[in-house]
């Protein structure tokens, strides 16, 4: 049987009243607390999502949660917020839509009776009323997000140009390299050194030898042999088949040290030899492409999704700080306040949108 919903999951630990738990209280927003069992739940599937080994070091793990736990606490806080918010306005999960959205779930994880449901919520730690607060949550971060922040944004056509003219770099194609490759093996083992680390190791005779051969393979495609059949009469490499071809590559995933070598050379001309852990290799740029700006037309739809993106950014922010400095958030954890007020301070406002 399927997992309930990981976003139901998230959300199930409720928020409530300081006078309904007694429980080690973190953090009280505007008289709602997240305690830190309810963080430490957090925090656990944040883990998981990281697929964390369960056997890592407690150097490891702690390691892992300073890096989470900041902004899995200032996102915490933020979405009680929204809920407040969505409360204030009188919104709230009626029992046509909890009926509606439960058959949802019921479908997608393809539940049939409800002793399956109760089994399934029983794995997630859930009880049915658990479940309705955790949707009734969803849905009014929902709906505060779409009235507050989305029904208050619009683009115009005259906005799409003059974004498109400021940023031609999000609108461009790919700058491309196409090479051939032909490989003498050489392959580079490990082996334990004095220090107890394994460290990279090579058979000088047999290295030796590689480089020889690349090197007189090299002086024979400068000398006007075919490079694509002397691909196929001597790489050792698996692009040996479609005549070394390997390509077209994206040049911002390449390594530098590689293209500061092939930058060097004109198209059709072959590279020095270049050591890898496999042996020698020797390039040859086969083509290479420029970045170009796409006509306005055919990105039309990509700068509207752009531009409301980044106004939504800017909106959702302004909200948020808005929401932020009329909350009375008081802190009983010291630890975890200097990791909220440190993550808060860090974080750079969207820059709004070239007009």
């Amino acid at each position: 049987m399927k997992r309930i919903l990981a976003l139901v999951a998230v959300l199930a630990v409720p928020v409530v009243a300081a006078a309904d738990i007694l429980q080690q209280v973190i953090v009280k927003i505007n008289g709602d607390i997240i305690t830190k069992t309810e963080l430490e739940r957090r925090q656990v599937l944040a883990l998981r999502q990281r697929n964390l080994d369960v056997n890592v070091s407690d150097a490891a793990m702690r390691q892992a949660l300073s890096e989470i736990t900041p902004e899995l606490i200032a996102s915490y806080v933020d979405e009680i917020l929204i809920v407040q918010h969505g409360r204030e306005r009188g919104w709230a999960l009626g029992d046509e839509q909890f009926t509606e959205v439960l058959e949802r779930i019921k479908t997608e994880n393809e539940i049939e009776t409800e002793e399956q449901l109760q089994s399934a919520l029983a794995q997630e730690g859930m009880t049915m009323d658990d479940l309705r607060q955790a949707l009734e949550r969803q849905m009014l971060v929902s709906r505060v997000q779409q009235v507050e922040v989305m029904g208050k944004i619009g683009v115009t056509d005259a906005e799409l140009r003059i974004y498109y003219d400021a940023h031609p770099e999000e609108f461009s194609t790919t700058a491309t390299v196409t090479l051939r490759e032909l490989l003498v093996s050489a392959p580079m083992t490990e082996q334990e050194g004095a220090d107890g680390r394994m460290q990279p190791s090579i058979n000088v005779g047999a290295d030796e030898a590689a480089r020889e051969r690349v090197e007189a393979l090299r002086e024979r495609a400068i000398a006007g042999e075919d490079f694509a059949a002397l691909i196929a009469a001597e790489s050792e490499a698996p692009s040996r088949a479609n005549g070394g071809l390997i390509g077209p590559l994206n040049r911002s995933e390449m390594d530098e040290g590689l293209l500061a070598r092939l930058d060097g050379l004109e198209i059709g001309e072959v590279s020095e030899p270049v050591r890898t852990n496999r042996g020698y290799h020797l390039f040859l740029v086969e083509a290479r492409t420029t970045p170009e700006v796409e006509p306005f037309e055919d990105v039309r739809d990509q700068v509207r999704q752009r531009l409301f993106d980044t106004k939504r950014d800017v909106e959702f922010e302004k909200f948020m700080s808005g929401l932020r400095d009329q909350a009375i958030i008081e802190w009983r954890n010291d630890e975890l306040r200097r990791a909220y007020e440190t993550y808060r301070s860090a974080q750079t406002l969207p820059a709004p949108p070239t007009q």
